[in-house]
């Protein structure tokens, strides 16, 4: 996963998808760009660059890395996910270059990421999996929740320096 920051007037701004709705896991679902490893990627880091640039065209020589937050394992699919954090000097250039997979982009602001009534915290009975806290962010025609919420929370958090856990970048 690629979690790609830029600054627009002075804001910094999160790039996030929302998948096709053909896709038979996640569904219509906010997410940021990525994908499963191939075996021809040199590592996790490659492996964000790869997909982020055959999902919305991202030019990788654009982005500098600036670390990792947690690994996250999804409750639905079981799927681990390294989520990389890179930043854009400014706005990319992005448009939707694999519809079969995202159906579109949403920059959004950290602004209205941060207001109080955008976000909230649900704590669900998860059977087996135990209780999970789950993260919600309500962005003006979308939700943003699950992995992806509990990744934006974790980005936010640092960012605003209320967490410290971000860890070094890709290698």
């Amino acid at each position: 996963m690629l979690c790609l920051l830029y600054e627009e007037n002075n804001e910094p701004h999160v790039v996030l998808t929302r998948r096709s709705p053909t896709m038979r896991q996640h569904a219509h679902e906010v997410s940021f760009p990525g994908g499963r490893h191939d075996g021809e990627d040199l590592d996790l880091w490659t492996t964000a660059l790869r997909e982020a640039e055959e999902e919305v065209a991202l030019d990788p020589t654009t982005v500098t890395p600036v670390g990792a937050l947690d690994r996250f394992v999804t409750v639905g699919s079981r799927t681990l996910i390294h989520p990389f954090v890179a930043v854009c000097e400014r706005r990319p250039q992005l448009t939707v270059a694999s519809p079969a997979e995202v159906e579109a982009i949403v920059h959004v602001s950290f602004t209205e990421l941060l207001r109080d009534d955008v976000w909230r915290e649900e704590i669900w009975e998860l059977g087996e999996h135990g209780d999970r806290a789950l993260t919600f962010f309500e962005l003006v025609g979308d939700t943003v929740w699950g992995a992806t919420g509990a990744m934006l929370r974790q980005l936010l958090a640092v960012a605003t320096g209320t967490d410290e856990t971000i860890t070094g970048g890709p290698g």
